[in-house]
């Protein structure tokens, strides 16, 4: 592997082979998603807790401090809204690679639609936009999406696609988790993953569990955004679930940490 993509993933990936990565980038396709309307004020509390920040050009010129020195995921595909819900899978490339290494991406994200009509054209859109990054070193993160159809999330499906991903040269999967049968999805995978959040729930518990259970199971970490940022308590969150990918946390010790967090933020 070229020293570029090596240093770029480094700076991902931390050195205890973990990594939380925060995306604010929902706004390509939800425009203002609730507590992301300003996502520069958004990210800003959270940002000594995420090893990187995935968002589009757009935000990042518009609202994120030039002087902030995490790694950059860049969000390189779009083109379609909630507005045509049925549409979702039609993503195209919308930026361009060099225009990652001209705003100082670390790495670049596109999603692929395994199993919906726009499969094809999503597949070949991610392996054109590897063979340009290796050619910069610049690493390729798929995207497992599934549109409008969220009750794609068993092991089966989800090995498909992050395989697929993988043979087409994704150097990180993100996918979602599964509580029957993900450690398949990871052994099925030969590069690493990390876990989506999907819709924000109820308890952080609940999120702590999947979190750590995911991690036992293969998963590198979480890219992670509603149920940390939409949180009334983002940073607690943020802490509790960085102690888990980093520290090793149990639920149990994770909510600690949450309560914490939470008390001194209130106190103070």
């Amino acid at each position: 592997m070229d020293w570029g993509m090596r240093n770029r993933l480094s700076k991902l990936i931390q050195r205890d082979g973990r990594a939380l990565f925060i995306p604010i980038d929902h706004g390509y396709f939800q425009g203002p998603t609730r507590k992301l309307e300003k996502p520069g004020e958004t990210i800003k509390p959270l940002l000594p807790y995420a090893d990187a920040i995935m968002l589009t050009r757009g935000i990042l010129r518009n609202c994120i401090d030039p002087t902030v020195d995490k790694p950059i995921i860049l969000r390189v595909s779009g083109g379609t809204s909630m507005a045509r819900r049925a549409e979702l899978d039609q993503e195209g490339q919308i930026t361009s690679v060099r225009e990652a290494i001209r705003l100082n991406a670390c790495a670049v994200s596109m999603s692929i639609f395994v199993g919906a009509p726009g499969e094809h054209q999503t597949l070949l859109n991610f392996a054109r936009l590897v063979d340009e990054c290796e050619d910069y070193g610049i690493p390729a993160m798929a995207v497992t999406a599934v549109g409008a159809e969220l009750e794609k999330r068993d092991a089966r499906y989800l090995a498909l696609a992050s395989r697929i991903a993988a043979e087409l040269g994704a150097r990180v999967v993100k996918t979602y988790y599964c509580e029957e049968g993900f450690e398949k999805v990871v052994d099925g995978c030969p590069v690493p993953i990390v876990i989506a959040g999907g819709p924000k729930v109820d308890s952080e518990l609940e999120v702590f569990n999947w979190v750590y259970d995911a991690i036992q199971k293969g998963a590198i970490g979480v890219n992670l955004g509603r149920n940390i940022w939409q949180h009334d308590y983002p940073v607690a969150m943020a802490k509790a679930i960085r102690a888990i990918i980093h520290e090793n946390a149990t639920p149990k010790e994770a909510q600690q940490v949450f309560e914490e967090t939470k008390r001194a933020t209130t106190s103070g």
